[in-house]
């Protein structure tokens, strides 16, 4: 696990992972009503194979890293709205989103996950197998952007995609947004979690924040005002979860 200026990420992450576990992975501030919308409307049409990876990843000490239940019931709608038949997903952790977004896709369908940790996807692995999806998936076990790269060397790749989702390292987003927008079709859709950082990017310079989340808020905020001024695509910023940015490629 990464360290700056003296400080193990993992140590940090473990920490925001208990705040998670007590408030929720959500910019709603009411614990009840967040309670009340996963329990009303996700998890009674949550598939049994993702109720287990979640149940799963719950245990893990980085499990804040999983994409939120309601979110994933969004954009796996969202995929069935656009008859989403490529896919590529940046991070993968646990494969909680992973198996939606294979579920999503038609029996043909195919997605590319990219992850540098193995052992984080084998967690979920044996139910991705049991929903009988593996063969939808090519996993590859490396950083994002050589992959990305070694997409995009093959010309048959460019604007062939329908969705991306990425959920990976915040410092690296717009560095991936510039790889991602040749490989999404134009009126693709690329996905970007996480980019309002438990609401801190609106915090005052003065407002007591930890340093980790005030660098994260920073690198949001860059992203952000990025996607606001990239002409080749129509934003969207969602307040779910900890904040999506939905890209839909024009040019």
């Amino acid at each position: 696990m990464m360290a700056r200026d003296g400080v193990i990420l993992e140590d940090i992450l473990k920490e925001k992972n208990e705040y998670i576990k007590v408030h929720g992975k959500s910019l709603l501030r009411n614990d009840a009503l967040y309670k009340y919308i996963l329990e009303t409307t996700v998890y009674p049409r949550e598939h049994e194979c993702l109720r287990e990876i979640r149940l799963a990843t719950e245990q893990h000490p980085l499990a804040l890293m999983a994409a939120s239940p309601d979110e994933v019931q969004l954009l796996q709608m969202l995929l069935k709205v656009m008859n989403a038949k490529t896919a590529i997903e940046v991070g993968v952790f646990t494969g909680y989103f992973l198996l939606a977004t294979a579920l999503a896709l038609p029996d043909d369908g195919k997605i590319i996950a990219i992850d540098a940790v193995r052992e984080f996807y084998d967690i979920g692995l044996p139910s991705i197998e049991k929903a009988g999806m593996t063969h939808k998936i090519d996993f590859r076990e490396n950083t994002a952007l050589p992959v990305l790269d070694q997409l995009l060397s093959e010309e048959k790749n460019e604007g062939s995609f329908d969705f991306i989702f990425v959920d990976a390292d915040k410092d690296n987003y717009i560095n991936y947004h510039e790889r991602t927008i040749k490989l999404v079709r134009v009126g693709g859709i690329i996905a970007y979690d996480n980019t309002l950082w438990s609401g801190s990017v609106a915090a005052l310079p003065d407002d007591p924040l930890p340093q980790f989340d005030r660098m994260y808020a920073e690198c949001a905020k860059k992203f952000n005002s990025a996607m606001v001024a990239d002409k080749r695509i129509e934003v969207s910023q969602l307040s779910i979860a900890d904040g999506v940015t939905l890209c839909r490629r024009v040019a």
